[in-house]
């Protein structure tokens, strides 16, 4: 079994992090193989996953696959500090930049250098940081906070995220330009309700931690208390199992879980992204029902209507950019130019179609 850990941590006690990872699941193992294969690049990778499901363990396994692996390897919550401090705490400060800094003080980036820097919910950082960030990504140098004096780095970035960052950027609190930099390569954490296969493994791990901890001797799990864990829905993620586990192993008699013995909670969380997983409501069927639902109701011409339709939606997912378009359907971007005209989606967004495509000019575009 393929077991990630965290160091150890008096932080871990109260924190909300994932401490331990397996790859049981053929959803968790099919992420293993494609995280293995993106290690050894110096790509940056954009990790997406709910609070819980382990997404620092997944960064410190890339780092430790790749060829920086026996260089720092910092970890930086970046919804952890004030506004007013994020920016010295990324990019350092010299002494009298701000009331209190008596003294210079390098940032995260210069003591990752030569290794890796993890940016556990990126999505938190304040606009203006972000465009500060862009520049660093770009020009692999930082400027301290209070200096003129550039300092060139050599790290790479992982990013992570818990919440849907094409939302941010629709929403405006999230950067496009910087969202393409840090996205290279995409790795999604399933939750753990998602990768059933992986719940009994880290419960064995975890009774067996804490009952090292603890000091009991050999705790078993019997099949109903089994049954339990692998039918509830974890909110939580792993963290809320470890503490199930943790709890149960204070209150269970002669070695043995019971079913009873778990106490799980009733909360329920609204994910309104959340999906049934089944295969009435997979994508093809979807699709296909709203086709049916196209034959009954319109006769004739529907070829293009379809045509059209699929193109403007991709149009404006891809946040009206021409050239991500083109990418998406699979098209040149000549013949996706061609059919937005068409359609009237380049007049109707003239603006956003002018800033996407760098300056262009609309009206050569209608010619």
């Amino acid at each position: 079994m393929q077991l990630l850990t965290l160091p150890p941590s008096p932080a871990l006690a109260t924190s909300i992090r994932a401490t331990a990872q397996v790859f049981e699941d053929p959803k968790s193992q099919a992420l293993l193989a494609h995280l293995q294969q993106v290690a050894p690049s110096e790509a940056s990778v954009l990790i997406i996953g709910e609070t819980g499901t382990g997404k620092e363990l997944v960064a410190r396994h890339i780092h430790n696959l790749s060829n920086r692996r026996n260089r720092p390897f910092i970890a930086v919550n970046c919804g952890a500090f004030s506004e007013s401090l994020v920016e010295a705490e990324l990019f350092g400060h010299e002494k009298g930049a701000f009331t209190g800094a008596l003294s210079a003080k390098a940032g995260w980036f210069e003591e990752a250098d030569g290794g890796t820097l993890f940016l556990d919910e990126i999505g938190d950082l304040p606009m203006a940081i972000q465009v500060k960030l862009l520049r660093v990504l770009q020009e692999r140098e930082v400027v301290r906070l209070g200096s003129r004096k550039s300092i060139p780095i050599d790290v790479r970035v992982l990013a992570a995220t818990n919440v849907q960052l094409e939302k941010a950027i629709n929403a405006g609190h999230f950067r496009e330009d910087l969202y393409y930099r840090v996205n290279v390569v995409n790795l999604d954490l399933s939750p753990l309700r998602e990768r059933p296969g992986d719940i009994l493994p880290l419960t064995r791990h975890f009774i067996e931690a804490y009952s090292q901890r603890l000091g009991y001797g050999r705790v078993t799990i019997s099949p109903g208390a089994e049954h339990k864990l692998r039918g509830y829905g974890w909110p939580g993620n792993i963290r809320e199992l470890e503490n199930v586990i943790h709890h149960t192993l204070l209150i269970c008699r002669n070695g043995v879980i019971e079913r009873d013995d778990l106490r799980l909670s009733n909360l329920r969380i609204d994910r309104p992204d959340d999906q049934q997983t089944t295969a009435d409501d997979s994508p093809e069927a979807l699709l296909e029902r709203a086709f049916h639902k196209l034959f009954e109701q319109q006769a004739g011409a529907l070829h293009e209507k379809v045509e059209d339709a699929l193109l403007r939606s991709a149009y404006r997912f891809c946040h009206y950019n021409q050239v991500h378009t083109a990418a998406l359907l699979g098209l040149s971007r000549n013949v996706t130019r061609t059919r937005l005209i068409k359609i009237g989606e380049l007049a109707v967004n003239k603006r956003r179609a002018t800033e996407n495509l760098q300056g262009e000019r609309l009206i050569q575009l209608s010619i």
